[in-house]
């Protein structure tokens, strides 16, 4: 096998969150056909523990430790030059020397790199006599511009500044490489309107779901939960969208359904819960449970998943997973704007809390499960067939704007 870099900005291992499931299943993906060579970051002395794993799957594997307090004291130090903040978080001479010894030692010829921020690790020169494909994921700039427009000042004027200085490394990212890959149509047709004379180098690859593990009739462990009319939201509890959403979840919508059915309960499970969240767990019928080895049990014991997020891009995990495990959907409309797909009735899109109240209340007294809803992500979103595509672009045999799947 021919080797092949691979640079992620968290390692991806486990896929236990958003960007780790989609790491996980590139770099999968990449092992079947070449030799892979990671450069990655640890940023939590948890993910140590993976590192024997990860080398099983690499033929090497280079990490660079990042401490977050001091990278986050080094981001700053950026506001003074015309450096995105998300690069100076992640800048490392260490992993850029190891770049440039193993593309000189290995003889690589293609280089796939996981986020904008993993592209400021491949030069110019690199790039001129490689094939690069970049994953952004989504459009992390724009990403910024929201927050930008739900803070205020001084916050909003460094969240604005962000969303200008990293949409001109995305440009300038787009033009240097080979590729450029976004998770939806969506995401995709408004980076090619930003950057339309490199039209023809910008593709959508769809994530996909485990179906096989997120399978509502697989035995799994009995987690202590309360039984009855569980609603229940997944995610990174310290990420701010998932923050915002939950609180505002909480305080607008959660009164009302409550008004309705006393004995609801609202399950907030994921991991490193800001205090914010912690906080939410006074009100009535809420429950943070924290970090968990396992969301499917909260998801199997609920009758509603939701996804009240007000600031989103790109596709939600969260909600594919839940399709998966067959459970109801009210979401907003941010949550599922990268389904380019035609969603399912049992999918309901909801704006304004008292009309997602009403939504999650008759989710809740309908009860049962939605068949239609895990047969929308077996057709639409299987990994096998959406990284078909993905691998005819790291080794250059599809050319043109594309998607990795027909809708």
């Amino acid at each position: 096998m021919s080797p092949l870099l691979y640079l992620v900005h968290r390692i991806p291992f486990p896929p236990n969150k958003g960007d780790k499931i989609r790491s996980f299943h590139l770099l999968q993906a990449l092992r079947s056909r070449y030799e892979v060579h990671l450069g990655s970051f640890i940023d939590a002395a948890e993910d140590e523990q993976h590192l024997p794993a990860l080398r099983e799957l690499c033929a090497e594997v280079f990490v660079a430790r990042l401490r977050p307090r001091w990278a986050r004291l080094a981001s700053s130090r950026a506001l003074l030059t015309d450096e995105p903040l998300t690069n100076a978080y992640y800048a490392s001479r260490s992993l850029t020397e190891w770049v440039e010894r193993t593309v000189a030692a290995r003889g690589i010829q293609r280089i796939v790199m996981f986020s904008s921020s993993m592209g400021q690790f491949v030069s110019a020169e690199i790039a001129a006599r490689t094939r690069c494909v970049i994953d952004f994921c989504d459009i992390d700039s724009d990403k910024w511009r929201q927050y930008a427009q739900r803070h205020r000042w001084p916050l909003n004027l460094v969240y604005a500044r962000e969303a200008r200085v990293l949409e001109r490394t995305e440009l300038d990212l787009a033009r240097r490489f080979a590729a450029s890959l976004f998770v939806s149509d969506r995401e995709a047709g408004f980076f090619r309107g930003l950057i339309p004379e490199r039209a023809e180098r910008i593709h959508a690859v769809r994530n996909g779901v485990d179906a096989a593990y997120f399978d509502p009739d697989v035995p799994l462990d009995a987690v202590t939960v309360p039984a009855g009319r569980n609603v229940v939201f997944t995610g990174a509890m310290d990420y701010w969208a998932n923050v915002e959403g939950v609180t505002w979840f909480v305080q607008e919508i959660w009164p009302k359904v409550r008004a309705q059915h006393p004995d609801a309960n609202f399950l907030i499970v994921g991991s490193r819960p800001a205090q914010a969240v912690l906080d939410l767990a006074s009100s009535p019928g809420v429950i943070v449970t924290g970090g968990v080895p396992d969301v499917r049990p909260f998801i199997r014991a609920s009758r509603v998943s939701v996804a009240p997020l007000r600031i989103a891009r790109g596709v939600q995990n969260k909600v594919l997973e839940a399709m998966a495990m067959k459970r109801f959907i009210v979401a907003t409309q941010p949550a599922v704007q990268g389904i380019d797909v035609a969603l399912p009735a049992d999918v309901r899109v909801e704006t304004t809390p008292g009309t997602f109240a009403d939504a999650v209340c008759a989710r809740l007294e309908q009860g049962g499960v939605s068949d239609a809803n895990r047969a929308f992500v077996l057709q639409h979103y299987d990994w096998a067939g959406n990284l078909a595509s993905f691998m005819d672009l790291v080794a250059g045999e599809r050319a043109g704007p594309s998607s990795a799947a027909a809708a």
